[in-house]
């Protein structure tokens, strides 16, 4: 009589199912929000935003693969933010010895119409 039972494993293939979808579900939210905080992307990051095991994010393959390509891709980016600012870096070396060189000249400027107004002073005192 035992072996004529037919088990109904129908439930726990669909809580399976679920609970899949949901880690699923959970990485995608946790990985979302490091992208727009801008925090770094790896398996402990993920696996302590999305509160799911290390052993999980590693063994499936296609969450592994993501997360793997979106480090990778991180990480060109902070590299060539990094040449930007130095870029930047020369940039502003330029841009305040400009600053430097029309300070001098108005300072300058600012110099002759003094010596102008006083000049100008002493006339109307003269006249008046």
């Amino acid at each position: 009589m035992a072996g004529n039972h037919i088990r109904n494993t129908s439930g726990l293939r669909e809580y399976a199912l679920n609970k899949k979808e949901n880690a699923v579900k959970s990485v995608d939210s946790a990985l979302q929000k490091l992208i727009m905080g801008q925090k770094p992307i790896n398996f402990n990051s993920i696996s302590i935003e999305a509160n799911i095991s290390k052993t999980y994010l590693y063994t499936h393959v296609e969450v592994r693969t993501r997360i793997e390509e979106l480090r990778v891709r991180q990480t060109q980016s902070f590299s060539q933010k990094k040449i930007k600012k130095e870029m930047t870096e020369s940039s502003k070396d330029n841009l305040l010895l400009a600053k430097n060189r029309k300070i001098t000249e108005l300072s300058e400027e600012v110099k002759k119409l003094k010596k102008q107004l006083m000049y100008l002073q002493g006339n109307v005192y003269d006249k008046g």
